[in-house]
């Protein structure tokens, strides 16, 4: 990167530590060829900003659904799997050799353990395949595993003897037991469960293997198996009010194996032998616990959690207590997380599906460099902009104090703008308009329920709208005879409801991204789906132009426009491509926008200096603007620390962007 590119991440990261003094010294700092219209940054969040991460393994094309530890020869090393297979080294991030190859499609299960001083990989895709791999030589060992009907969902290994013995789980509803050094089965399969076995953890009870099953179904147990038998020993959590455990690891604690297994937000300890509770359940998520790893800390036996809250915990086991301040790691749910101890300091490795990367954590370090409070809001829905008692403000909706709220930040300073609002459920989609001279925020929730109430006081605006068409992706507002309607782009419709009654309006238009316009004075919509694009009558429900096609991959986002006196939709897509298309007549205006190289996730457009902009947010971690009438990048890109899946441009002009969990505001140089 050139040198104002390095300054503006600089600032940013200053910003998102809360320091707008130090950000400022940064941006004011003179660049040799610096580029023409550039953005300063001004402000930002700082949810994901924490003193313990150490760095992020990079490679990954997708989502990373499982990673593994190992330590050889005092050296720790890493799995990594998704689309594909990968070995790093912990403590210095460096991938050690190629990708495995040879599993069809992705890998959702590994484990690793040292047999005879050798690392091995164990590895099941979902296509029900098991491998196992020599990670010195990155060679598959002997032939692969088989037996599963269905895709291996959890793998377990562990030295039983001398020999390696490896579980897996698969969503055949079964797991199976395996000698790894003859690939045979080392027992009949363990089946009979309710559920496909979503984890899997193995421990030696009085000499003998025995693993630990979880579905996660409702009111379904753990299962404690004899691996010699293949029999049934027990089993844990047999509240059939409860959830299910999802998430399963064994320590040993006070000389007897335990099970360390998650039930909603709470984790608890069982004793494998008796199969009771071990002291209190550990509490501090505010959501699902999702993946557990279990490590020893300087002879203290220690859990690490992971949750739906985008939060990793550490736990003492023996005092039932929490070590540390909470990790604040992806944007999006953890897949997987594994621990060890890399040059004597606990370590965590996480991954999701927010960004392909994998994060490698500093436990050790009890408490983070925090940020001011104001700054630790969560942007988990896209941020919006509008106008409150004739200030430009910003909203945030996410997670703040345990509580979901909507924060309302002056988008000059990032100052509080009175009080949060409350929001009654898990937050998905957000946008505003004005009823009865009062600005509104409408809200979507998880189970696709409308909410609106006036920004200014919390107050409800009528009872809440039920959609009825599941997920809510999109939440746009338009005006239709005068009165303002709210658009909810769900599952398999676009869903129009009349804001202050919140009766349904019309019949529901086709499902897709979508946008509003004003076509010859009447309220349209642009509905995006797949590749394709088209515009609407709003007030009729029926088309107006010829499909919009030229994408060559699915359209994420779409937004509209005035050029030249006529309206235009511009839309981003997979293909990493911008487009511009004529309202009426639905064909393509000038050649796509090219620059970004991954896709586009963001449109927005608006009026700067006189000329319509678009401004794009990519998966590339870039925002880019261009001047629509000659179609060129205007500016340089703005780089950030992680896919922007939200960018637009305030009412006074400054540039809002959503990454990761957070937000950043930024104005012209």
């Amino acid at each position: 990167m050139g040198p104002a590119t390095r300054r503006q991440l600089l600032a940013l990261d200053a910003a998102r530590y809360g320091d707008r003094h130090l950000s400022a010294q940064i941006s004011a700092v003179p660049v040799p060829d610096e580029p023409a219209g550039g953005w300063r940054v001004d402000w930002a969040l700082g949810h994901q900003v924490d003193s313990r991460f150490r760095h992020p393994f990079t490679g990954h094309a997708g989502a990373v659904l499982a990673a593994a530890t190992v330590v050889v020869g005092g050296r720790t090393l890493a799995v990594t799997s998704g689309s594909d297979t990968r070995v790093w080294e912990v403590a210095t991030g460096r991938q050690l050799g190629d990708p495995f190859t040879g599993h069809v499609g992705p890998v959702r299960a590994v484990a690793a353990v040292v047999v005879e001083g050798r690392p091995i990989a164990v590895t099941g895709d979902g296509e029900g395949v098991v491998r196992v791999w020599d990670l010195t030589t990155h060679e598959q060992i002997n032939q692969f595993l088989t037996g599963h009907t269905h895709g291996v969902r959890t793998v377990a290994a562990m030295v039983v003897d001398g020999r390696p013995v490896v579980v897996t789980g698969g969503a055949d509803r079964t797991a199976r037991a395996w000698d790894v050094n003859t690939g045979q089965p080392l027992c009949a399969p363990l089946g009979g469960l309710e559920g496909e076995v979503v984890s899997v953890a193995m421990a030696v009870l009085d000499g003998r293997p025995m693993a630990i099953t979880a579905t996660g179904r409702h009111g379904s147990p753990a299962v404690v198996w004899d691996l010699i038998s293949g029999e049934q020993a027990g089993v844990l959590h047999t509240d059939r009010y409860s959830s299910g455990p999802s998430a399963i690891a064994t320590a040993v604690l006070d000389g007897r194996p335990v099970a360390v297994t998650s039930e909603y937000e709470t984790i608890r300890v069982w004793d494998l032998a008796t199969r009771q509770l071990v002291g209190r359940p550990l509490t501090g998520h505010t959501r699902d616990v999702t993946v557990i790893a279990t490590i020893d800390v300087a002879g203290r036996p220690s859990a690490v959690t992971g949750s739906n809250d985008g939060t990793v915990r550490m736990w003492d086991l023996a005092t039932a207590t929490q070590i540390g301040t909470p990790l604040i790691t992806h944007r999006s749910s953890l897949y997987t997380l594994a621990a060890s101890i890399v040059d004597g300091r606990p370590t965590a490795v996480t991954g999701s599906g927010d960004d392909g990367l994998a994060r490698v954590w500093d436990l050790a370090i009890t408490q983070s460099v925090e940020t001011p409070p104001a700054r630790r809001i969560s942007a988990l829905v896209d941020p919006v902009t509008t106008v409150l008692d004739g200030r430009v403000v910003v909203l945030t909706c996410g997670d703040h104090e345990e509580k979901e709220v909507i924060r309302v930040s002056d988008v000059s300073t990032g100052e509080p703008v009175g009080r949060p609002c409350f929001v009654s459920n898990t937050p998905v989609a957000q946008a505003t308009t004005v009823l009865n001279g009062r600005t509104v925020v409408i809200t979507a929730d998880l189970d696709g329920v409308l909410r609106a109430q006036y920004l200014e006081t919390g107050e409800p605006v009528g009872p809440p709208i039920a959609t009825g068409d599941g997920f809510v992706s999109q939440l746009i507002t338009a005006v239709l005879d005068g009165r303002p309607v709210v658009l909810a782009g769900c599952e398999s419709s676009v869903r129009v409801h009349d804001l202050a009654t919140g009766q349904p309006v019309g019949e529901p238009l086709a499902a897709g991204r979508v946008a509003a316009a004003v076509l010859d004075g009447h309220p349209t919509v642009v509905i995006c789906a797949g590749g394709t694009g088209r515009t609407w009558d709003l007030a009729t429900g029926q088309p107006i132009s010829e499909p919009f096609t030229g994408h060559t991959r699915a359209v994420n986002a779409v937004a509209t426009a005035v050029l030249d006196g006529r309206p235009v939709a511009v839309t981003g897509g997979v293909d990493a491509t911008v487009r511009v298309w004529d309202l009426a007549s639905g064909r393509q205006v000038g050649e796509p926008l090219a620059g970004h190289t991954r896709g586009v996730l963001a449109v927005a457009t608006a009026v700067l200096d006189g000329r319509t902009v678009a401004v794009t947010g990519s998966a590339d971690a870039t925002v880019r603007v261009w001047d629509l009438a000659t179609g060129r990048q205007d500016g340089p890109q703005l780089v950030f620390p992680s896919p922007v899946h939200a960018a637009m441009v305030a009412p006074d002009g400054r540039l809002v962007a959503g990454f990761g969990c957070e937000a950043a505001v930024l104005s012209p140089r």
